[in-house]
């Protein structure tokens, strides 16, 4: 019998599976994410709504704001605390317009941070396409580099490229642009993930050469034959860790610290050897000033006479070599602040030096402090009544230091309220002042609360806000409420940008005099009662007894809360004290 052959059909195969499509919205989230990126802080609308909710949904937490000014604010300060570049997310035109003021921010304090927006049709760009703006050139004053991805194949290389020019070098803001038809187009799974390998290859950090042996020799050798050293840090200090190695300079030689306003806290301002309290003795008086971390500019008189001796010898140590240039210092030390204080540290271990309790620079140092330190007590220990400014601050301060430790990050803003915060608030530990800082920006109060909440979760957060400061960014209670977050805002009303009306009869004059004055707010304004809007806690308190009982009972909750603390509207001065400036 002839074989029969099988000619019946193959089974029947499974069609191969579709690939996943990515598109601009989900690379760039997932570009974020490679990277390491835990949180973004923006206003979402056209045409990156999308995008907001891809970075959620790969664990990005996305802490979303009513104004970009104050997430823009929230993402530099992020930067600085946790020494990661801050992110902010706004929509195209105004939105990138408003997120130009965090921008900024992270610019003049050198902090990392990346600004992302959307932007208009590439298509119809030059026709008056919607919210259109060439925001490349809009952001570039601002920010060390600005780039565009046109094409969605652009995008992980253009998000790594940003993220590591702003962490790397001198910090600052950085910012990409996205364009709407990008984030529509699409690529396939596959060809994203390629795309992410080639885009962490070509990451290029900048190079930042280490100090010379004989540099180190020469600064040791500064400090070693001044008869008055004086050891100056600043924020760029803290960002760079150097904590530990500035505690062990100190204490190993003895020399007298003066901390900038944010440097407060790197060492204890309650440590022996802090000249704080007598700021002008020792900036006037010094031969020789170690600066870490801070820049000469206008919060340390610029390093000129008459607050600083003609024959002052600084040792300027800056990670930007064009800060040092500028300056012109008899030693410029460019390099991390944290490595060079370390090579400090083991060049005087082989020949170690002590001023000591009795040298005569260090007692001149400590009876001054203690000599102001006495004079501001007798005033805090005052009860006042309408408050005063130094009344309710020192009530604040004694509540802050009963803490302990993780000691509250305090926020600070205002003429009076920051400038006086500065000098009866006590920091204890490093990165727990955040203030107007470099470039004096008011506004910035509750964008630094949120983002201290969320970069240091552990810690209360309290706001010291003057009512014009807080006015900026008011509405973001909302935002506190929304998400939960332990921060307690107390706002010493005044009513108005210095408090009352300031001006001489001769001034009220014109056509509308009968106007309030340009620096006067609605008096008595309840600003504990925005917060209860949003199922917050508000306090209003105008006795010592009242104030210390809201404190102890909303820094106890650590839930979002107001405290309105009414001050007498003449108690401060105009503009702080930069009252010559205006």
């Amino acid at each position: 019998m002839a074989e029969t052959k099988n000619h019946s059909l193959p089974p029947p195969q499974n069609p191969p599976p579709k690939q996943t499509q990515h598109d601009g919205n989900s690379l760039v989230a997932l570009s974020l994410a490679r990277a390491g990126c835990t949180h973004m802080f923006g206003v979402v609308g056209i045409p990156v709504t999308a995008l907001a909710t891809r970075a959620v949904a790969l664990g990005i937490r996305f802490i979303a704001f009513h104004n970009e000014q104050s997430a823009g604010y929230a993402a530099s300060a992020y930067g600085y605390l946790t020494g990661r570049p801050g992110l902010l997310l706004t929509v195209s035109g105004p939105g990138c317009v408003h997120g130009l003021a965090g921008l900024s921010n992270a610019a003049a304090n050198a902090w990392p941070a990346v600004m992302i927006a959307g932007s208009c049709d590439q298509e119809y760009f030059g026709k008056g396409d919607f919210q259109e703006l060439d925001q490349v050139e809009a952001v570039k004053p601002f920010s060390k580099l600005s780039v565009r991805a046109r094409d969605i194949k652009d995008v992980p290389r253009c998000v790594f490229q940003v993220l590591g020019k702003a962490a790397s070098g001198r910090p600052g803001g950085c910012y990409l642009d996205l364009p709407s038809d990008v984030l529509h187009q699409t690529v396939s799974e596959a060809e994203a993930e390629q795309l992410l390998v080639d885009a962490e290859k070509e990451v290029k950090v900048e190079v930042i050469e280490a100090v010379g042996q004989s540099e180190i020799e020469k600064a040791v050798s500064l400090l070693r034959h001044a008869e008055r050293p004086l050891i100056v840090f600043g924020k760029g200090a803290a960002i760079a860790r150097a904590e530990n190695g500035l505690k062990k300079l100190v204490e190993t030689t003895g020399i007298p610290f003066l901390p900038t306003p944010m440097g407060k806290g790197l060492l204890p301002d309650t440590h022996e050897l802090a000249a704080t309290a007598a700021r002008s003795l020792a900036i006037g008086k010094c031969d020789v000033a170690l600066v870490v971390g801070a820049r000469l500019n206008w919060l340390l008189h610029f390093g000129e006479p008459p607050k600083w001796s003609k024959d002052v010898k600084f040792i300027l140590v800056d990670i930007s070599n064009e800060e040092i240039e500028l300056r012109k210092p008899c030693l410029g030390l460019v390099g991390d602040a944290a490595k060079v204080v370390e090579m400090i540290n083991k060049e005087i271990k082989d020949d170690p030096f002590c001023l000591g309790k009795t040298h005569p620079w260090v007692e001149a140092i400590g009876k001054k402090a203690s000599d102001n330190v006495s004079r501001m007590e007798a005033q805090l220990a005052k009860d006042v009544v309408p408050f005063n400014f130094l009344t309710p601050m020192r009530i604040i301060r004694d509540e802050i230091l009963r803490m302990g430790s993780p000691a509250p990050i305090v926020v600070s803003e205002g003429a009076n309220t920051m400038d006086v915060g500065r000098s009866v608030l006590v920091q204890t530990e490093p990165r727990t002042r955040l203030d107007a800082g470099t470039w004096g920006t008011m506004g910035v109060g509750l964008g630094y609360c949120i983002a201290a909440a969320v970069a240091s979760p552990d810690r209360l957060v309290v706001a010291v806000e003057g009512d014009s400061g807080f006015g900026f960014s008011a509405m973001e209670v909302e935002t506190l409420v929304r998400y939960q977050l332990p921060v307690v805002v107390i706002v010493f009303n005044n009513g108005g940008v210095y408090g009352g009306d300031r001006r001489s009869p001769e001034e009220i004059t014109g056509p509308f005099k009968d106007d309030p004055a340009p620096t006067s707010f609605v008096p008595g304004a309840a600003y504990h009662l925005l917060i209860e809007a949003f199922g917050g806690k508000g306090y209003l308190v105008g006795t010592p007894e009242e104030l210390k009982s809201a404190l102890s009972e909303s820094f106890a909750a650590r839930k979002p809360a107001v405290i309105n603390v009414t001050i007498d509207p003449y108690a401060g001065a105009e503009s702080g004290r930069l009252q010559h400036k205006n």
